[in-house]
């Protein structure tokens, strides 16, 4: 009887219906409406802040330039770095015997929130080499110590000392040691859910691949991967999001100083430090417009994939 009356589907979803429309539906269109507001979300001036974001007009203030490629950054080389150990380490821990223990000590900075990460990575990367442990390490290898989170000179010229100095923004080693933290934290995800679609390859498929005199190397690109791409989709997938909305790392560690703010940094120092209420908002529906896509492209691979089974 229930099924047959057109509303009975309806009674069930109200419930996340309201709740969708309180907690996501209205701040989002709330959001945009401010967006088109001044500072003080008192008066109508259109696109004006907008333009703002595109012409960049105070750099030395709000870096709304420096923001977005930062993200772009950590968008790339986050994700490939992260899913590219993830699936070398998932591969090299399915072949030893302790492979348990290795991935527990892989995944253990997952279980470590961002803020406790990022105070333990301030520590890593202090000046000084009797507390800083990466400098502690370089200084002992011969090397000088250097500021990583404050230097924002070309990664190259760390090495190096030759070439220009500095290059265009977001290659500046300050960046590059803040990527590398989030890789350190996301890593061990990849590699459990890479090695979880690991074990559902056939060993028969990888036997008979040995069979027809496949070397180790040429089984992992032509055989491993493939079948895996699916899953390394969804972890790729999952990792720009993150990228995107990238904040607690970055507040903790830089405070956005240095060159390294994100979108939500800034946006964050926009509505709540200089009170400007109509870029912050801007620049919350810019980062929502970057998300949106990911999210829609996500969705209709899952649809895709539950198609063809």
């Amino acid at each position: 009887m229930i099924g047959r009356r057109w509303w009975a589907p309806w009674l069930w979803l109200a419930p996340a219906i309201v709740l969708l429309g309180t907690y996501l539906v209205y701040p989002s269109i709330d959001t945009f409406r401010r967006s088109l507001l001044d500072a003080r979300s008192q008066d109508f001036v259109g696109f004006d802040n907008y333009d703002f974001i595109i012409r960049n007009p105070l750099p030395f203030v709000a870096d709304t330039h420096s923001a977005l490629l930062n993200n772009f950054l950590w968008l790339v080389l986050f994700t490939a770095l992260t899913v590219s150990l993830g699936l070398v380490i998932a591969v090299l821990t399915s072949r030893v015997r302790y492979e348990t223990a290795a991935k527990a000590a892989i995944f253990i900075p997952m279980a470590i929130s961002f803020v406790a990460a990022a105070v333990i990575w301030r520590f890593m990367y202090e000046f000084n080499a009797n507390i800083g442990t990466v400098n502690a390490l370089i200084t002992r290898l011969g090397g000088d110590a250097t500021a990583w989170l404050q230097n924002t000179n070309a990664p190259y010229y760390w090495l190096i000392q030759e070439g220009p100095r500095t290059l265009p923004g977001p290659i500046q080693l300050n960046n590059f040691a803040l990527i590398t933290v989030g890789v350190w934290m996301w890593t061990g995800f990849a590699m459990v859910v890479l090695s979880a679609g690991l074990k559902g390859i056939s060993t028969e498929v990888l036997e008979a691949a040995r069979v027809d005199g496949a070397n180790e190397w040429q089984i992992f690109w032509r055989v491993i991967v493939p079948i895996l791409s699916p899953t390394i989709a969804v972890v790729a997938t999952t990792l720009v999001i993150n990228a995107l909305k990238l904040f607690d790392l970055i507040w903790v560690m830089t405070g956005g100083r240095f060159q390294t703010d994100v979108v939500a940094t800034l946006f964050f120092k926009e509505a709540f430090v200089v009170r400007n209420f109509g870029v912050g908002a801007a620049l919350a529906v810019v980062l929502l417009l970057l998300v949106v896509p990911v999210m829609l492209i996500s969705i209709r691979r899952f649809q895709f994939q539950e198609e063809i089974r």
